[in-house]
């Protein structure tokens, strides 16, 4: 069995494959404060829940954004599965060509995405990730990876203007009925969620006039990919398991 790990800011991501087959996945929240011995208590007690013996597992593949993390989870696996693991990065055997100025300067995340989205999609793609940070990234028909963007994630937005303004109140987040806000919680959660939704349309538009390609297919994944795609203009499809998929795709490229 395969075991994937996509390790981000504010959450860890598993998976378990066999063959092509993803059995089950969990998240976890990230802690940098966690030793190896922490976290193989929480991966251990997952396994063993999905009825999952660590035994089974002969492979492992890593993408991170948390360097400290990917040195504790590389030494986890080592030290309890007897697993060295590919550990994601610019190196590694890809499907698509990177056309950007410092390949090394990817995060493990974006490529990881764009490998998937370009096997499950082809192109030209457009490709969305709603996490910590929200990222854009554009691959071409022949399967370059052109570029992209980076904008503050959804929750990062709002914690930042209720950090930062005292009498401003924690918001759900969810889009009110109408844009014009009657109340501050209203017009908090209009200017958030519509506005939100303005600068990804925004950034697709001008990335789909960049492609002079109109018809692109856009795909997001990400924890707020639903709630965000439910009003979008773009989004074609949401795929929460896009990232997962391209760690194991990285395992069938990259072991012979």
């Amino acid at each position: 069995m395969l075991l994937v790990v996509d390790i981000g800011n504010t959450h860890i991501v598993i998976g378990v494959y066999k063959k092509k087959q993803l059995l089950f996945s969990f998240r976890m929240a990230t802690d940098k404060k966690k030793t190896e011995d922490e976290y193989w208590v929480l991966l251990s007690y997952l396994l063993d829940h999905n009825n999952i013996k660590y035994s089974f597992i002969t492979d492992v593949v890593i993408s991170s954004v948390v360097p400290m993390l990917t040195t504790i989870f590389s030494e986890m696996i080592l030290k309890y599965i007897k697993v060295r693991p590919i550990i994601v990065n610019a190196d590694i055997k890809k499907n698509i060509t990177l056309k950007i100025d410092n390949p090394y300067e990817l995060g493990a995340d974006r490529l990881v995405n764009a490998m998937a989205g370009y096997e499950l999609y082809g192109g030209p793609l457009i490709i969305l990730d709603f996490g910590t940070a929200t990222t854009f990234c554009a691959i071409s028909k022949e399967g370059e990876y052109l570029g992209g963007a980076i904008s503050p994630g959804l929750m990062l937005s709002l914690e930042s203007l209720t950090g930062k303004a005292a009498k401003l109140p924690q918001i759900q987040l969810s889009f009110p009925e109408r844009a014009i806000g009657k109340n501050t919680v209203w017009g908090m959660q209009s200017g958030i969620m519509y506005g939100y939704i303005s600068l990804v349309d925004g950034i697709v538009e001008m990335f789909k006039e960049e492609l002079n390609a109109p018809h692109t297919f856009v795909v997001a994944t990400g924890g707020l990919a639903e709630i965000i795609s439910s009003k979008s203009k773009h989004i074609n499809e949401v795929n929460p398991y896009l990232t997962l998929e391209g760690l194991r795709l990285i395992y069938e490229l990259n072991t012979p």
